[in-house]
């Protein structure tokens, strides 16, 4: 009796469960869903605050020491380093979005001496090469650090963990604004080809034909050309690729909708199109939005990876993880492969993790599972 009683609390708790509730629930079951949720969560995190996290926090972590090229993992050295002239100036909200003013100069020695108003010193020319002592004058915005390299540094001598931290900006925002793009454009024709029919789908889906028929990538860079190199070109580019498989499922979607009773329900009430469509179909078929716009994002960032690769993306010295294989892929066979090997994991990952979040999140939104 009791057990009975239980069991039939039990059901009506989960009845009264929210839709969210249910799906947080299952969501919440799936280990690697969750772990990819934290995971993006992360990146996130570290693209919003590249700046404060990166050792090298000039912009763009473009500080140059060609001596420096292609150290190995956890080299430290000694650099003396000259800040410019009003530099302290910087608002920290500065300095979060854009980063310090880069240096005026930045000297890696292999031994120094402060003597009073000077410093002495050995610049650092090459392993097992002596340099010729230099004494330079010493200013209040001059100053001695020891730093060290974690992910060594690459072929312009630049610390490798800056670029790939600040890197993380733009293969995360191409994700955010490509496929804002592609549900703007999506989901406003996706839902009027579906509830409107007739004319409006046929010359919609003539249009959705056309693009899919065209590689996304050929398309791509044809977007990229006609509008030119540079960062928000490729975010357009993208996102005007993107938008054909967001309106071939939200038409999908609203085609089954427009023929629930709580639709008919609206109509006979008088409520207009444009309220029936914004809100009472598209809130309830969201769940197959965000599923696809997490598949999306995996492809934005591939998409943008291989423009970078092959020079159509992010433009120099911007950094970028497909920029960085491209800089670093023949360091594959010259005993340097984690150059390329480190950009190439963390783009894997990302896209691993979006995906995998994706098909839970899926699952998670399943009525009959």
């Amino acid at each position: 009796m009791v057990s009975r009683e239980t069991r039939q609390e039990k059901k009506d708790k989960d009845a009264s469960q929210s839709v969210f509730g249910i799906t947080l629930e299952r969501f919440k079951r799936n280990l690697p869903g969750v772990i990819s949720f934290w995971f993006i969560v992360a990146i996130g995190l570290v693209a919003l605050l590249a700046y404060a996290l990166a050792p090298d926090n000039t912009t763009y972590a473009n500080t140059m020491h060609l001596a420096l090229s292609n150290k190995t993992p956890g080299f430290t050295i000694d650099l003396i380093q000259t800040e410019k002239p009003g530099a302290d100036k910087q608002s920290i909200f500065s300095v979060l979005w854009n980063g310090r003013t880069p240096l005026l100069s930045s000297i890696p020695v292999t031994e120094y001496t402060i003597e009073g108003d000077s410093i002495r010193y050995r610049e650092y020319v090459g392993e097992g090469v002596s340099s010729p002592e230099k004494t330079m004058a010493c200013s209040p915005l001059t100053k001695v650090e020891k730093t060290t390299f974690y992910l060594g540094t690459d072929r312009y001598g630049r610390d490798l963990l800056s670029r790939m931290i600040i890197g993380s900006r733009i293969s995360f925002s191409i994700g955010f604004v490509a496929v804002l793009i592609a549900i703007i454009i999506g989901v406003s024709l996706g839902a009027i080809a579906g509830y409107f029919g007739g004319k409006a789908d046929a010359l919609i889906m003539w249009l959705i034909n056309i693009m899919w028929s065209i590689p996304t990538l050929l398309m791509v860079i044809a977007v990229t050309f006609a509008l030119g190199k540079g960062v928000w070109q490729v975010y357009v580019a993208v996102g005007l690729t993107m938008w054909v498989e967001v309106a071939r499922m939200v038409r999908g979607q609203v085609i089954s909708a427009k023929q629930m009773q709580y639709v008919e329900a609206a109509r006979a009430l008088g409520f207009g199109k444009l309220r029936i469509i914004t809100r009472h179909i598209l809130p309830n078929i969201w769940g197959v939005v965000i599923v696809i716009t997490a598949s999306n994002f995996a492809s934005a960032i591939l998409m943008e990876s291989g423009l970078s690769f092959l020079g159509l993306g992010a433009q120099p010295p911007i950094p970028s993880w497909g920029g960085i294989i491209r800089d670093h892929y023949m360091y594959m066979v010259m005993g340097k492969p984690y150059l390329a090997l480190v950009p190439g994991t963390m783009i894997m990952l990302l896209v691993l993790a979006f995906m995998t979040f994706g098909n839970t999140l899926r699952d998670a939104l399943d009525v009959k599972s």
